[in-house]
């Protein structure tokens, strides 16, 4: 089979499989992405088809997570957040269906722009590659950090820099003195299930469950489906205004420069500065939705392809959560030495399989998101378990874990889920920053402890 047919199927794969998932509301991509993306590569796919599929999965994971924030008001995963008020206030106007066109027509051409940028800006950075790569160690305890500072928990999360990295130091060395070799995967997904992790563990404890019960379940009133274009396809340039669009390809160009900020933050960032430039509840909110949800594909898809190209080394936010196994997934993918897509792929692969994931998620996730989405919010509602899907995700974890390291595999990764579960829930460290200190802990612990 073609590499370029493979590619297609895998594209296909990811965005049927991430479409769905994204309907699902509290989805987080790192817990999501990390584990389905380790398995798509430690079953042989080839490095150009992990890459469409990557795209394709980033692009329709923010297209159908505009459904449940549009519709119901709440987030469809973490990067939606930001988008709530805004959707919240098209909702009370009882237009929820425009402010899901908006998104999502937003979205598609946010995606779009950010891929050349991208391309461009990592052949760029690349002539500065074996200085970063020199300069490994230092470079990714700083940016833990500066990310770190960034984040809600902020001096909390600088404090806890070296407390955390001389925990997953020591780990390793346990792990390493039991198999004779160095775990990664099991670190990875320990970190990326922890938030999930941790809400059972909340719900196992007599004093913590009263944080998380309910009295009653949740209502949610859905408007009425309503459709405004012929076809099945409809156009995304013409449900947007010129100013909508304008304002969405100039934010999601600046976004994808700004590689190493926090998505969440840029899309908040970016969303400030265009509403406070636009009048009228409406009119602010529209556009408002446009370039966030515009600027949440621009950001992931930016912050995952600038490294990849550049430095084969994840130095930013998204490259350190869900585009982690792109770097990292041993023994396929290393980061020391340099052994992943930056190796296998040129930019100009980097571009065309990029391409092709983004234009198969496009062709389905963006009309069955503008035709379907009702439908298709009432099933996820009424018959798909939130319990369900943690549970899924928590098993794939085990079975990635167990083939890594066996049964020591599956205890460090409920280990560190357990710790970085509850670090982030209670003290607001982030899966960023936990990231970021695992590949600092070697440099930080050698620098301080010589060991």
């Amino acid at each position: 089979m073609s590499l370029l047919l493979t590619a297609i199927i895998f594209a296909f794969i990811g965005a049927i499989v991430f479409s769905l998932i994204g309907l699902i509301s509290g989805t987080d991509e790192t817990a999501i992405m990390v584990p389905l993306t380790l398995l798509v590569i430690l079953l042989g796919a080839p490095p150009v088809a992990v890459f469409s599929f990557f795209m394709a999965a980033v692009l329709a994971k923010h297209l159908t997570h505009a459904v449940p924030t549009a519709l119901m008001g709440i987030p469809g995963d973490t990067t939606a957040v930001p988008l709530i008020d805004h959707a919240n206030t098209l909702r009370r106007m009882g237009m929820p269906h425009v402010a899901l066109r908006k998104m999502i027509s937003g979205g598609i051409i946010g995606a779009f722009i950010a891929l050349p940028t991208a391309v461009l800006l990592g052949q760029f950075l690349g002539q500065f590659a074996d200085f970063f790569k020199s300069s490994a160690g230092i470079i990714f305890t700083l940016a833990a950090i500066l990310i770190a500072y960034f984040s809600k928990g902020r001096w909390v999360s600088v404090l806890m820099i070296i407390p955390f990295a001389f925990f997953i130091k020591s780990l390793d060395l346990m792990s390493f003195t039991l198999l004779d070799k160095h775990l990664s995967i099991s670190f990875f997904l320990g970190i990326a299930v922890g938030p999930m992790f941790s809400d059972i563990l909340f719900a196992t404890s007599a004093s913590a469950k009263r944080s998380i019960e309910r009295s009653k379940p949740k209502e949610y009133h859905l408007a009425p489906e309503t459709k405004a274009w012929k076809g099945y396809f409809p156009n995304p340039l013409k449900i947007l205004t010129g100013r909508q669009k304008f304002f969405t390809a100039i934010t999601t160009f600046i976004s994808s420069l700004t590689f190493v900020f926090s998505p969440v933050g840029m899309t908040s960032l970016m969303g400030e500065i265009v509403g406070s430039r636009t009048k009228g509840a409406y009119k602010k909110s529209t556009t408002s939705l446009t370039v966030m949800n515009g600027v949440t594909e621009s950001t992931y898809i930016a912050e995952a392809i600038i490294p990849l190209i550049a430095f084969g080394i994840p130095l930013s936010p998204v490259a350190l959560g869900p585009a982690s196994p792109l770097f990292n997934a041993p023994p396929v993918f290393t980061v020391d030495p340099v052994n992943n897509l930056h190796t296998y792929m040129t930019s100009w692969d980097f571009f065309i399989y990029g391409f092709i994931g983004l234009a198969v998620a496009a062709l389905i996730a963006y009309p069955f998101s503008m035709n379907y989405a009702r439908k298709a919010s009432v099933i996820v509602m009424k018959f798909v378990s939130q319990e369900a899907i943690v549970a899924m995700f928590i098993g794939l974890a085990c079975l990635l874990a167990f083939h890594e390291a066996q049964f020591v595999g599956i205890a460090l990764t409920f280990t560190v889920a357990a710790v970085g579960g509850l670090l982030n829930r209670i003290l607001g460290i982030g899966a960023g920053v936990q990231f970021m200190v695992f590949y600092a802990s070697a440099w930080i612990m050698a620098t301080l402890f010589g060991f």
